[in-house]
């Protein structure tokens, strides 16, 4: 028992560190979504910035960021421990030349195809006049990104793999800050030379993946790695690598199909809703990143340990603990969400170009994502164990089997719903593959201990309710000011956040739920030792 509670220590501090750098990111990304918010509103310009993005970020998502770094981290951690440090080095730079290679042929592809494949995503963007068009050149600018984004990615598996989290985890800050600053500086600019203000943001972007990677830069110098190009195909390593990332890249391939699916029916309703879909799923993403991926990262070295070492007792233990941490975040969250998701998304975008109608659009579409937030948060959990017992083919059966639940639940809904089906569809996927990814591993690690999970979830549960209660009268009593000016609103809603989660805090620490605790006492011990220095 002391062990188990070393390890949920371990990974509640490695997990503090990590959650403060994507915390960091994700708020940064907010704010670029306010600029374009500000700027664009919903429409044709930011619905066809959006479709152009989503085709580098599907690449990078399936390659860079999925199958690449995780096939990188397995093999390279391998090197780090059982071969010299030349020959460690050497792989990294042999994976780092062929990638640069193979991308930029891929990304050279992308821009001559990229009015077919704008195309084949959001054909019906040919019924208003210049978007396909538009779409295409945003494209074209933007392929180059998965180039600069998928190096990053292995300069952080390089890193992770040296115990080094803080600026892998912040790099994406840098990401934002970019295509923020880049972004907008041109887009002032550019509209003077005859380019479109939105042309500003697609090279914005670029400038921000390029930072992604040179930040690392240093990180990587400081632990002896420097760079010398050199190609060997025949690379064991390289090739082991490559092998490795079959599997994953097939079952990245069901979670990018279900993206594609999305954006087409989302590009066939009616103008602004691909816009008001990703303003929405980029608020929901700022739990699913602090508290599903950190704690993903943090957790993922403690089971490789434990799989190793063939104690699977340890691994359950680990593996329950680590979920309950996660539900005990997450599920007041999707609750604050869907009772505040009107005044939250009016603070943030409502201004300028962005409308009341939009506000409207956009919060719904949020309340529905976020009914999934605790599956989706909790699949991060859940897949790494697959993983570390070695059977990768479970989670690629759950992608698999939500593509179907997608296109069912979508194509009965569409009609009636327009693009709140989509967001409803996806919740609905996540809370399957929750349920599906559950039971296999019950019946793969011989049980569970579901005891104590239900026991914490119970007392989540209670809390939650609680915590609703004030969020429900809070808000009725606070009506008028968060329709008032920005800091009228800003200060409401704050109080209604603050007090309610005082109220579960409160509640959770008097039912003494062990996760909350560790939690808490090493942020608490994080920064006595600050006080001191």
């Amino acid at each position: 028992m002391k062990k188990s509670s070393a390890n949920s220590s371990t990974i509640a501090r490695s997990a503090g560190v990590i959650g403060i750098a994507v915390m960091c990111s994700r708020l940064l990304g907010l704010v670029r979504e306010q600029v374009f918010a500000g700027m664009f509103g919903a429409g044709t310009a930011y619905d066809a910035f959006v479709v152009a993005f989503r085709i580098p970020n599907l690449l990078r998502d399936l390659f860079a960021e999925g199958a690449l770094s995780a096939a990188f981290v397995t093999v390279f951690s391998d090197y780090n421990t059982n071969r010299s440090k030349e020959e460690t080095w050497q792989l990294a730079a042999n994976v780092l030349t062929f990638f640069a290679i193979a991308l930029s042929i891929i990304s050279l592809l992308g821009i001559w195809l990229a009015e077919p494949i704008v195309l084949l995503m959001a054909h019906e963007y040919s019924a208003v006049e210049g978007k396909i068009a538009l779409t295409t050149g945003l494209t074209q600018i933007m392929m180059p990104f998965l180039i600069f984004i998928s190096l990053a990615a292995v300069a952080m598996g390089i890193l992770n793999s040296k115990g080094r989290f803080f600026i892998p985890a912040m790099a994406s800050t840098f990401f934002n800050l970019g295509s923020i600053v880049g972004g907008v500086g041109l887009a002032l600019i550019l509209p003077e030379y005859g380019y479109p203000a939105i042309t500003g943001m697609a090279v914005g972007t670029l400038i921000g993946g390029f930072l992604q990677l040179a930040i690392q830069l240093p990180s990587l110098k400081k632990i002896g790695f420097s760079f010398r190009p050199r190609l060997n195909i025949s690379d064991p390593g390289l090739r082991r690598i490559l092998k490795l990332m079959v599997p994953a890249t097939v079952g990245l391939s069901a979670v990018q199909i279900n993206i594609f699916i999305n954006t087409k029916f989302a590009s066939s309703c009616v103008e602004g809703s691909v816009s008001w879909l990703s303003y929405a799923f980029r608020l929901v993403q700022l739990p699913i990143g602090v508290f599903g991926v950190t704690f993903s990262i943090a957790m993922m070295p403690v089971l490789a340990r434990h799989a190793a070492e063939k104690n699977i007792p340890e691994m359950r233990t680990t593996l329950v603990s680590s979920l309950v941490m996660v539900l005990a975040l997450t599920v007041p969250a999707t609750a604050g969400l869907i009772l505040l998701s009107e005044p939250i998304v009016r603070l943030i975008f409502e201004r300028y170009a962005f409308s009341a109608a939009d506000t409207l659009a956009t919060s719904q579409a949020l309340a529905l994502y976020a009914v999934g937030l605790f599956a989706y948060s909790s699949n991060k959990v859940l897949v790494p164990a697959f993983y570390a017992l070695d059977k990768p083919k479970f989670p690629v059966i759950a992608s698999f089997i939500a593509i179907g639940t997608n296109l069912i639940f979508i194509n009965l809904t569409i009609d009636k719903y327009q693009h709140l089906a989509i967001a409803l569809s996806t919740s609905v996927t996540m809370l399957l593959n929750f349920t599906f990814l559950m039971v296999v591993l019950y019946l793969k690690m011989d049980g569970l201990p579901l005891k104590y999970l239900v026991t914490g979830s119970l007392k989540i549960i209670a809390s939650t309710v609680a915590m609703c209660a004030v969020v429900y009268y809070g808000k009725d009593m606070l009506l008028a000011y968060l329709h008032g000016s920005t800091i009228q609103q800003l200060l409401s809603l704050s109080g209604i956040i603050v007090s309610a989660a005082l109220l579960y805090g409160i509640l959770l620490n008097a039912m003494k739920l062990s996760e909350l605790s560790n939690v808490v006492s090493k942020f608490i011990e994080k920064f006595r030792r600050k006080s001191k220095a």
